[in-house]
């Protein structure tokens, strides 16, 4: 079997989206961290947002929202030496004991990279393997560590997908539920209970430099699951289907091209 051949940051979207440091400068959180993520990390936090006209969070909660993700299984990044370096490195750091561990703790086996968000709200949609058929297994690559333009106060690895067919599989599936295309997937890891200070940030964002290219662990994706959350670090959240891809022997949703790679 050939390796796969893995999308490049020059396909995605994660330099784009990174976080710009200013020297000398602390990483302030931003509005939907405060509102979708601190009251559920720190409920009593000062920068903690309640609630917010038009928006849907109530404490850090909303109506059951219904999203189809690729599981990361907790056993491979514990099976990843390089895993365990950067694990090591984050627990070394002087923001350490701002990290929300006991969260980190509860979100074992729930981490995920999300290829469909918000495909229903309420009630979960109908979906089987028949809206997959041509959708085979892949690989995806896990690189880390990562620091977005949004929700700022949480940090990341970043999900590769494989291209089947010379193109992204994660979009391959956005293509077959006839849903928007993106090309930023992060897999939510670490969250900040308090904001780190100057020279903490100086430290994170060099050890988010060090760490940016490196791949951690390599996962085959056989299955997806349709998770509904009532939060965005799925805390209240559940399984309503695991969806088993095909062989591959359906059509095309992205073309006609043939192979993998």
């Amino acid at each position: 079997m050939d390796d796969p051949v893995f999308c490049t940051d020059a396909e995605l979207g994660y330099l784009r989206s990174a976080t710009r440091f200013s020297p000398g400068e602390s990483l302030r959180f931003d509005e939907p961290y405060r509102l979708a993520h601190l009251p559920l990390i720190a409920p009593r936090h000062g920068l903690a947002i309640s609630r917010r006209d038009g928006a849907p969070y109530r404490d850090g909660r909303h109506a059951e929202v219904f999203s189809l993700i690729a599981s990361i299984p907790e056993t491979t990044l514990q099976a990843s030496a390089a895993f365990q370096s950067l694990q090591d490195d984050v627990r070394r750091a002087s923001f350490a004991p701002k990290i929300a561990w006991d969260i980190g703790r509860r979100r074992q086996g729930k981490l995920h990279a999300t290829i469909c968000g918000s495909l229903s709200v309420g009630s979960p949609p109908n979906l089987t393997e028949r809206n997959l058929a041509g959708i085979e297994p892949f690989w995806v690559e896990l690189h880390g560590l990562f620091s977005g333009n949004v929700n700022l106060g949480r940090l990341y690895l970043k999900a590769y997908p494989e291209k089947l067919r010379g193109h992204n599989a994660f979009q391959a599936i956005q293509s077959a539920l006839a849903r928007k295309l993106t090309d930023l997937y992060p897999v939510g890891l670490y969250n900040f209970i308090d904001e780190p200070t100057a020279s903490e940030t100086l430290e994170l964002a060099e050890l988010l430099d060090r760490w940016r290219d490196t791949p951690l662990a390599r996962l085959l994706v056989k299955d997806l699951q349709l998770l509904g959350s009532h939060d965005d670090l799925v805390l209240e959240s559940r399984i309503v289907r695991t969806i088993t891809l095909s062989d591959g022997t359906g059509p095309n949703p992205l073309g006609s091209e043939q192979g993998k790679g």
